[in-house]
């Protein structure tokens, strides 16, 4: 390799990642405050999290950063990594949810992140991680073009191979697949980046951490001043059940933040303020609601 990681300099961009996406947050939802509390975890480490509340157009929206740090990895980790067995690690990262109030605007989830596991005498293993996807109530084929299409771009100087595999690899990774559906359009997902270099490998993850606002913020802009009603609340509420059965069920993320100590009430910020389920639900025929499980399946958007 042609660079040595420098954890520094990734929990700098981090944090300034953070200050920058509550800033424009704040902006769109015209000047409403992010509320942040900064929490230590008894094993090493800590982190910042903010979360806007009650906005005009968030109804909730948050920002975590966490740099957390111990002398062995949890059990699980290191079954699935045996690599890993015996080094002390740190995982930081910036991770975000964004949940509109408007049902015609989509819920929005991205992160970036690094590890790196050390042990005297041996090599670092280390790796990046993260992407974003969006997961509408109501399609719209020129958001999810715009979204794609800007994913792509981001891509496109580090090979026209990139946006593809990681297009797949976000349709795989956000399949419910208790319920054999995706949860939303997709986007990018990427792990266990560490080729062919550090700089390279971190010049993507800034990639993707800078361009996620490109890709979401003009789909918030083209949608929050729809007309909107009881009806379409249902629905939105309704289909929020999906995104906690995710997230509770398959995510890696939520799994590795709550078996590493991590701060519950920051790893659980990605739910819903407000959310329900329905028995054996069926949307109306033809009606814009039945729409959606045509929208959502996985295709070419580029």
């Amino acid at each position: 390799m042609s660079s040595q990681p420098d954890v520094q300099a990734v929990k700098q961009f981090l944090l300034n990642l953070q200050d920058r996406l509550c800033q424009q947050l704040s902006a769109v939802d015209g000047g409403a405050a992010f509320q942040e509390d900064n929490w230590q975890r008894s094993e090493g480490g800590g982190g910042r999290s903010r979360v806007l509340r009650d906005g005009a157009v968030f109804e909730q929206a948050g920002v975590n950063f966490s740099h957390v740090h111990g002398d062995a990895m949890p059990g699980s980790a290191t079954a699935h990594r045996p690599a890993l067995a015996g080094r002390s690690f740190e995982a930081l990262g910036v991770s975000l949810v964004v949940h509109p109030r408007n049902p015609y605007v989509p819920t929005s989830h991205a992160n970036v992140r690094f590890f790196i596991a050390e042990k005297p005498g041996e090599a670092p293993v280390w790796w990046f991680g993260g992407g974003f996807d969006l997961t509408p109530f109501y399609g719209f084929e020129d958001d999810a073009r715009h979204w794609h299409h800007t994913a792509q771009q981001l891509c496109q100087p580090f090979g026209p191979e990139v946006y593809p595999r990681y297009k797949k690899w976000c349709d795989d990774y956000f399949w419910l697949k208790h319920r054999q559906e995706a949860r939303g359009i997709g986007g990018l997902f990427f792990d266990d980046l560490n080729s062919p270099d550090f700089d390279h490998c971190f010049a993507f993850m800034q990639a993707v951490g800078n361009g996620y606002l490109d890709a979401y913020l003009p789909i918030v802009g083209r949608r929050k001043a729809l007309p909107w009603g009881e009806r379409e609340r249902q629905f939105q509420l309704y289909r929020r059940g999906r995104y906690v059965e995710f997230n509770l069920v398959w995510d890696r993320g939520t799994l590795f933040g709550l078996q590493s100590g991590g701060r519950t009430e920051s790893i659980l910020m990605s739910m819903p303020p407000l959310v329900r389920w329905e028995y054996d639900y069926q949307p109306e025929p033809g009606s814009p609601e039945a729409a959606l499980d045509a929208f959502i399946q996985i295709r070419d958007w580029v």
